[in-house]
């Protein structure tokens, strides 16, 4: 097992802004993608008051070998599930909410309609906040993805999450050209909406990979990009292949900048939904 350099050290960091987001979901039993992913910045974003919400359940119906989301059987979908989102998003006071959820593959529409009540629900509590979804893939159902763009979020956001060489390794469930085709999809539909995605680095993917992957997603009109590191979660997840220095982090931005991307967050602890609302800023 590699071990892990000084710049992976963080800090602990609670505060009451921590402990009121903890208390909000608790009493409202939602959930998050920080809790369930155990994302390295959980206590720092709910210090700041901002959460990535998850919807339809907390298991996956796919084993994708990077993830810390439980996979079993499904859950059945609570009806109220968008209210109570929409209600702790204004109970919160978020500019900018980002929403996202297990893969659904159990669902005919894949939990698309599901997204489109809880933008819906957003709006009509707090039309000022900024909406974002982070979704899967819907197995390339393309009348789902229109369920989504209906409901004019601000930014849908599909990750690609590695290189195609590595998807049989790391997502063999998913497939490199249909992740894609999602985010070409976006842009087909809705000009209006940015699409977005994010990569991890540190499984074993070369530097020429990431820069024809950056060249693919550019090709399909994607707009915003996050890089970040590979962390396995336990020791029956996928290992790490190497930890990508902070310098090598900045190499990647700067390359991504300048083939076009409209924003672009790299670094060691960057997630697909940290700091999101800086795209706007």
């Amino acid at each position: 097992m590699l071990k892990k350099p000084e710049w992976l050290r963080r800090p602990y960091i609670e505060n009451s802004n921590s402990q009121a987001i903890e208390g909000i979901l608790d009493r409202s039993r939602l959930a998050t993608v920080c809790r369930e992913a155990n994302c390295p910045n959980l206590m720092e974003c709910f210090s700041r008051g901002t959460a990535t919400f998850m919807i339809l359940g907390t298991n996956c119906t796919r084993d994708c070998r990077f993830c810390n989301v439980k996979i079993g059987v499904p859950s059945e979908i609570d009806e109220d599930e968008p209210n109570k989102v929409a209600q702790a998003v204004d109970e919160l006071g978020l500019s900018y909410v980002v929403i996202t959820s297990v893969t659904r593959d159990d669902l005919p529409d894949g939990g698309a309609d599901h997204f489109s009540k809880t933008i819906r629900e957003i709006k009509d509590i707090s039309p000022k906040t900024t909406i974002e979804v982070l979704i899967p893939d819907f197995g390339g159902d393309i009348a789902a993805l229109k369920t989504v763009v209906s409901a004019f979020p601000d930014v849908i956001s599909h990750n690609m999450e590695t290189v195609p060489s590595l998807y049989h390794k790391v997502r063999p469930q998913a497939e490199y050209q249909r992740s894609l085709t999602v985010l070409k999809n976006i842009k087909r539909l809705s000009p209006n909406i940015r699409s977005k995605t994010g990569i991890m680095l540190g499984l074993g993917e070369a530097r020429k990979e990431v820069c024809e992957l950056f060249v693919d997603l550019i090709g399909v009109g994607c707009e915003f990009l996050t890089i970040g590191q590979y962390l396995a979660p336990s020791k029956d997840h996928i290992s790490v292949s190497e930890y990508i220095s902070p310098e090598i982090f900045d190499e990647y931005a700067k390359i991504a900048r300048e083939m076009g991307f409209a924003f672009v967050a790299s670094g060691v602890f960057v997630r697909s939904s940290y700091n999101a609302q800086e795209a706007f800023s």
